[in-house]
């Protein structure tokens, strides 16, 4: 059974209320490994849940967990029901639970004990004969990355891999995809070796998000924009990813990876493709997927990156009324870390279009506060009209892409205060998601998960994409891997000084968002 089209008559459980996720999945189930953990807790089995009371799943739908807990069925049930209750979107409606509980099961075992992946495998098989699933499963992979290679084995070796006619076999991976770029290879040859390419969803929840995917409809559904999308108009493009907190519990996770490998290799690099792209033939994958690996093939390094990047580490402080701990001092931390909470780096791209316009990427956490957006600041208008008292406060236009917490596009342009003489200052003017529409927006892992289990591939980078962004960064990694210790910077501040010399020695300063 193929996807369908939701009409007014086709309603399996409810009619979805949202038109941006308008087509039902077939049969099918979502089997995860790493159930347990946070990811899952608090976004996936929400997510599912979500789409369900949306009517977005088929009636069958399945949810089996694989962990190494001691649980039963109804266990995990539990498990999920807390989850959905703390952290769905939707409110709770029993009849909808009911419909999904009937398809939880759980499998315990590690990795490598082959009897729970028989086990798994004649769960699925039940499921297949009781719940209609038809043969059809996707298997999320919420677990870190050195099991990746485990884990496809199992699905190989089992049986759990191999696609008979009229069924389907995926498998979702969560980043990060490798360290670098030797051990992203390494792990596309793995899990490409088992599944076919088009079955293999490399998870970026940032492509997910409703303001990502506007980024495409406000460049090429208006005329506008488009024309001024060059270096003939642009300066420069900022793009930030700020957080306000610290590592916490995941430092012993983030030790070793840092901000660099965490998140701009995939969500930043991506923004930067979807901003810099040419308009794709059509918004199929293959059409998206060539553009962004266009744009990431053609970005250039700078020669001396002493002076075109920047990292630190944030210290101990006052943040917020709060007296909170250095990165170093975090329960886990190794004192002598060498890894970066904050970097920040020019990159340069080499097509016409973009011909001396750098973009300039930053993310680190302890910082003013927290905000992800893209923004694209113009070259100043000749004022050959003004004086230059009467512009003294404009500053240049810019168009701001609002990725999160408070989604939505604004722009910064000049105009007359009042009054009886010539005066010129920035005003804005702002659009945001929460009062321009009244539609909800999905959440990205709704999204992200119903596309997976459509076989709809747009929102997810193929291995070519992956390895292009370890293309850029690994230089980077290796000229830092040289600088000792990186510089330090106050919680709530905006980064280290290096970060601000980075953007003076091209005569720029960042934005305070």
């Amino acid at each position: 059974m193929s996807p369908v089209e939701i009409t007014p008559e086709y309603n399996p459980l409810r009619l979805a209320s949202d038109r941006r996720l308008n087509r039902i999945a077939g049969p099918s189930g979502l089997i995860i490994f790493g159930v347990t953990g946070d990811l899952s807790r608090k976004k996936l089995m929400p997510a599912i849940y979500d789409l369900a009371n949306r009517g977005l799943l088929p009636p069958g739908f399945s949810l089996v967990g694989f962990a190494r807990r001691d649980w039963e069925d109804q266990d995990f049930e539990k498990v999920v029901y807390e989850a959905v209750k703390q952290y769905a979107r939707t409110p709770f409606d029993e009849d909808v639970w009911a419909q999904l509980s009937h398809g939880i099961r759980f499998v315990q075992g590690e990795f490598d004990d082959d009897d729970a992946f028989a086990r798994l495998k004649a769960t699925i098989e039940e499921l297949d004969e009781h719940r209609g699933t038809m043969g059809n499963h996707a298997f999320y992979l919420s677990i870190p990355p050195k099991s990746f290679p485990l884990v496809t084995e199992q699905l190989r070796r089992s049986g759990l891999a191999e696609q008979k006619d009229g069924q389907w076999r995926r498998v979702v991976i969560e980043k990060p995809f490798g360290s670098d770029l030797k051990t992203a290879r390494e792990l596309n040859t793995v899990v490409e070796s088992v599944f076919p390419p088009d079955s293999v969803f490399r998870i970026d929840h940032y492509l997910g998000k409703e303001t990502v995917q506007n980024i495409l409809a406000l460049r090429f559904a208006n005329q506008m924009f488009e024309p001024i999308w060059n270096s003939n108009h642009v300066d420069h493009v900022q793009i930030t990813m700020a957080e306000d907190i610290g590592v916490g519990g995941r430092a012993g996770y983030y030790d070793g990876i840092g901000a660099a490998r965490d998140v701009i290799q995939n969500h930043l690099l991506q923004l930067l493709a979807l901003t810099a792209m040419e308009e794709p033939l059509s918004f199929d994958a293959a059409d998206l997927r060539a553009e962004k690996e266009k744009v990431l093939s053609a970005v250039r390094l700078p020669k001396d990156l002493s002076k075109s990047t920047a990292r630190g580490q944030y210290s101990g402080g006052w943040q917020g009324g709060e007296n909170v701990i250095g990165f170093l001092d975090e329960d886990g931390m190794d004192p002598q870390s060498p890894t970066e909470t904050y970097a920040a780096m020019r990159l340069d791209i080499g097509t016409r279009r973009w011909a001396g316009v750098p973009f300039y990427l930053r993310a680190g956490k302890r910082l003013g506060r927290r905000v992800t957006e893209i923004a694209v600041v113009f070259k100043r208008a000749p004022q050959a009209l003004f004086e230059e008292s009467q512009t003294s406060d404009l500053g240049q236009n810019a168009l701001v892409i609002r990725v999160q917490p408070d989604e939505g596009v604004t722009i910064r342009f000049g105009s007359k205060v009042p009054g009886a003489t010539m005066q010129v200052r920035d005003v804005t003017m702002d659009f945001g998601y929460g009062h321009a529409f009244t539609e909800a927006s999905p959440e990205a892992y709704e999204r992200l998960i119903l596309d997976v289990l459509l076989g709809d591939p747009p929102l997810f980078p193929r291995h070519e994409e992956v390895e292009l962004s370890w293309k850029i960064l690994d230089p980077i990694e290796e000229f830092w891997a040289t600088q000792g210790q990186p510089e330090q910077y106050r919680p709530g501040t905006w980064g280290p000084a290096s970060a601000d010399e980075l953007l003076a020695r091209d005569g720029r300063t960042w934005r305070r968002p």
